[in-house]
């Protein structure tokens, strides 16, 4: 794809490109809009380097691709900022978010299209490295006979798989824990392609098969994911700035610094429900 306003470099032949030419601490113009979201749509997660971004600044640049997400049960860390998801580590942490392989908040009816994170602080002696994965390189990797198997199926996609320890007497009696059925393969709604969208994080089981059934072709598809030909990694640097989208890709961070600090903000963009179309 030819782009006008800014310079495109792909980390991989598959997934990952670094952008070049756009500075989002301003009004990001309609081409310049339009070729980001090409961008994005053709390489699935986009980076950008060296931005100075304010948490309003960060938030209207979320809002050009759609209506802010505000995660239902993380603690608001920034007064008046509910949409912005403080992302931290450090001496203190006893595990961090992430860690497994996953896709945004996929036990929600209408997960996310996307998430913006900004790097505010890195590990001082390296690590805190994100890999992203492309799930429609997933898909396409799969025998004809599993794809048509799983093109049949849904599955189960809970918050209290990714988030057990929350179930304490000092929970807030708001906290929700949202469970979702989606299907196993989930059609882009602009691409129109088809993913693999299961995810370690969150999915615990296809509802269409036996228990032992579920359990081995879950893991199976959880390792599947884990191919290192679908994959970027990307190193963090202040002032870097990853935009992924959600419904065609999955994500780890590594968790390789402690006990040195990483803090960054992030910004969610709401979607819509998934679909699978033959």
């Amino acid at each position: 794809m030819a782009y006008q306003s800014i310079e495109v470099r792909k980390l991989t032949p598959t997934i990952g490109a670094e952008i070049f030419g756009v500075d989002l601490g301003k009004q990001v113009g309609n081409q310049q809009f339009q070729e980001v979201h090409d961008a994005l749509m053709e390489n699935l997660v986009i980076f950008f380097r060296d931005q100075k971004l304010t948490p309003e600044q960060q938030k209207d640049f979320g809002r050009r691709f759609g209506k802010l997400h505000v995660h239902p049960n993380a603690p608001q860390l920034i007064e008046g900022h509910p949409e912005i998801l403080v992302i931290k580590a450090d001496e203190k942490s006893k595990r961090v978010a992430g860690e497994e392989w996953h896709s945004d908040v996929s036990c929600d009816g209408e997960p996310p299209m996307g998430s913006i994170l900004y790097m505010h602080e890195t590990p001082a002696n390296g690590g805190g490295d994100t890999m992203f994965a492309n799930m429609y390189a997933a898909y396409d990797a799969l025998s004809e006979p599993i794809r048509h198997l799983l093109e049949g199926c849904t599955a189960i996609h809970d918050s209290n798989k990714a988030h057990p320890y929350r179930h304490k007497a000092t929970d807030r009696a708001d906290m929700q824990f949202p469970k979702s059925e989606h299907p196993v393969i989930r059609t882009h709604p602009v691409t129109g392609r088809k993913a693999l969208y299961v995810n370690r994080g969150f999915t615990t089981h296809i509802p269409q098969l036996k228990k032992p059934e579920s359990a081995a072709l879950l893991e199976m598809l959880h390792r599947h994911v884990e191919t290192p030909a679908f994959m970027c990694r990307f190193k963090w640097q202040p002032g870097s700035i990853a935009f992924w989208d959600n419904r065609s890709t999955q994500h780890h961070a590594l968790w390789d610094y402690f006990p040195e600090r990483r803090y960054g903000h992030r910004v969610t963009i709401c979607g819509d429900k998934p679909f699978f179309r033959g």
